[in-house]
């Protein structure tokens, strides 16, 4: 797959671009010189790389600048043309106004112009969004990429300047790691079926420890203890079937029977227990307030201290001292015993209350069991049994619910240590997979990617660079790319935004070289190449863009004047005029890719 064409139907404002089969300049010109120092993105370099992925089929933004400026763009048709590996080509009809809908051509010869061919003519019209996704991926038949489809390639493909700030992670790439890596383990020549069946396996554990999180709410009592719901369903099933019958029968002698001696053995011992134990805490409660105030001293030295002088006792303040210091000390003896009092009354009082409380409702289950022994109407104690089977049933029907959330849980538990035994085993084999691939000796995709990584660096800045993966705490890929020092150590050079660019590039290009005789896309897109390199560095790297598109590589690169090398050869240009296949500048709208005012 490579580009052919781009065009639109509306020559006037954007002129046809005609691709060539190896590299392809996009050359940007300041030729006003009050401008020079002034941004040059507005003439159009970045925005061609931008139409080339709408016109295969990105997702509908609104912010995107066709849709936003819908005005200006709105009567916009664009036409792509590919070039397939059976070297037939296909033709991609998109428009601005009806963006989500598609038209297909498939014709042998190249650089066609169907902007007015009639619709009838197309073999593929107006198909939906996305089953003209699927269509577009059937008619490339990119199967070198299979599972996945060509969208997903298509931003390692095209960079932007947005797309060079990870070599791996590009920046639609907002979402978990589930959706770019095992894409990225797969065009790396990695088994990439171990890291999506890794991912899914996390995503069951997530989601059945959610559903184990959510039954532990709902019956929070009766987990800790699985047998005790089983033996309180029992019991409550027992008792309903024997009220059933009697009800059935209309006999309530075995429930009068029942009603005297729970009565007789229950209610009324437990109310003579209680009435015992209420007296005694009475009791004990009157010590007790009796003690707190014994605690008060009534002895008042300043009283005293009257009275010897009344007398006319001597040393009379002398014996005021001293009654006051006994006070103290009497005081700070009785400070503890007091507060334990203190604790001791409030535990009487509440346990007190307790027993009232109980008392109280013992009372109202006595009086309701003797009203049912002296009823003599049967249909009230009919009534009355009625009621206890319901309530039964209901008992019943909830423990029985609770049962088989309690089963739920037990399989869901066992699901989860299957999944995690399962999560392990899968850990090791991505294990073994990276140390296979990644073995000195071995002649897989990925060391052959290596290797073309490496001799781009080595060529454009004259530095080793490795490519490296290695397998986290849960079992994932991290891939790393890094530009090592004379010893082989990784240094820092590649945090800057000039080499992790070159890094991006050079990624790109050896994934795209060592797939070449595949089905696989054979162009990349890259903007703004040769920023911020110097002049040995910029020939440099054309230099191995060249070498590397001569097998079949097409590269389509955009560059500004000012960033042009010095020519290594006097008088001769950078590059061949064959290779620019757009020029732009800022001399009026005519410079600028759409040739109107800047929006």
């Amino acid at each position: 797959m490579k580009l052919s064409k781009l065009y639109s139907n509306r020559p006037n404002q954007f002129e046809p671009v005609l691709f060539q089969p190896g590299l392809n300049v996009v050359l940007g010109q300041i030729r006003l010189p009050k401008r020079k120092e002034k941004d040059t993105h507005n003439l159009g370099k970045t925005t061609l790389g931008r139409i080339i992925d709408f016109c295969l089929l990105s997702p509908r933004d609104p912010n995107f600048f066709l849709f936003k400026h819908k005005d200006l763009f709105g009567e916009f048709v664009f036409f792509l043309e590919i070039e397939l590996s059976d070297g037939s080509f296909l033709t991609i009809r998109r428009s601005v106004e009806d963006a989500t809908k598609i038209s297909f051509k498939k014709h042998t010869d190249c650089r066609q112009a169907f902007a007015d061919l009639p619709e009838d003519r197309w073999d593929h019209q107006r198909v939906p969004f996305d089953r003209a996704k699927d269509l577009l991926d059937a008619l490339l038949d990119l199967r070198a990429l299979r599972p996945w489809s060509y969208r997903q390639s298509l931003g390692y493909l095209i960079r932007s300047q947005d797309d060079f700030a990870d070599v791996f992670q590009l920046a639609n790439h907002k979402g978990p790691h589930s959706r770019w890596k095992p894409y990225l383990a797969h065009i790396l020549g990695f088994d990439s079926s171990l890291s999506k069946s890794l991912y899914a396996k996390e995503d069951d554990l997530k989601t059945k420890e959610q559903q184990v999180q959510i039954i532990k709410r709902e019956v929070p009592d009766l987990l800790d203890d699985p047998g005790k719901i089983d033996g309180i369903l029992l019991l409550k099933r027992t008792e309903n079937e024997k009220k059933q019958r009697e009800l059935d029968a209309f006999d309530f002698r075995d429930q009068d029977k029942e009603t005297t001696q729970r009565l007789v053995d229950g209610i009324d011992a437990r109310i003579a227990a209680l009435n015992e134990e209420r007296y005694y805490n009475k009791q004990n409660e009157k010590k007790v307030l009796a003690a707190l105030a014994e605690d008060k001293i009534l002895f008042d030295p300043d009283d005293a201290e009257r009275l010897f002088r009344e007398a006319g006792v001597a040393f009379g303040g002398q014996i005021k001292k001293d009654f006051v210091q006994l006070i103290a000390f009497n005081r700070s003896i009785t400070v503890e015993r007091s507060a334990y009092l203190e604790d001791e009354r409030r535990e009487l009082e509440e346990e007190l209350r307790r027993i009232n409380e109980e008392l109280h409702e013992l009372g109202q289950r006595r009086s309701s069991a003797l009203a049912f022994l002296s009823s003599t109407d049967s249909f009230e104690k009919y009534k009355r049994l009625s009621d206890e089977v319901v309530t039964l049933r209901a008992d019943i029907t909830i423990l029985e619910r609770q049962r088989e959330q309690q089963k739920r849980l037990r399989a869901l538990q066992q699901e989860i240590r299957a999944l995690h035994d399962e999560k392990d085993q899968l850990m090791l084999l991505v294990e073994e997979d990276v140390s296979k691939n990644q073995a000195p000796d071995s002649k897989g995709r990925f060391s052959e990617i290596r290797l073309f990584f490496n001799e781009i660096m080595k060529e454009v800045i004259d530095r080793r660079a490795l490519l490296n993966v290695a397998v986290n705490k849960n079992g994932h890929l991290d891939i790393k790319a890094e530009i090592l020092d004379e010893t082989g150590n990784a240094t820092s050079a590649d945090m800057g935004h000039t080499y992790r660019k070159l890094l991006c590039m050079a990624f790109d290009m050896a994934v795209v070289r060592t797939h070449l005789g595949e089905k696989f896309p054979m162009f990349l897109f890259h903007d703004g190449a040769l920023e911020s390199l110097d002049d040995r560095k910029k020939h440099n790297l054309i230099s191995v863009i060249r070498r590397f598109t001569e097998p079949g590589l097409q590269h389509i690169i955009t560059v500004i004047d000012s960033d042009l090398p010095v020519p290594e050869t006097p008088n001769q240009p950078v590059f061949e005029p064959s290779e620019i296949v757009l020029h732009l500048h800022d001399e009026g709208d005519i410079g600028r890719l759409f040739k109107m005012k800047s929006w």
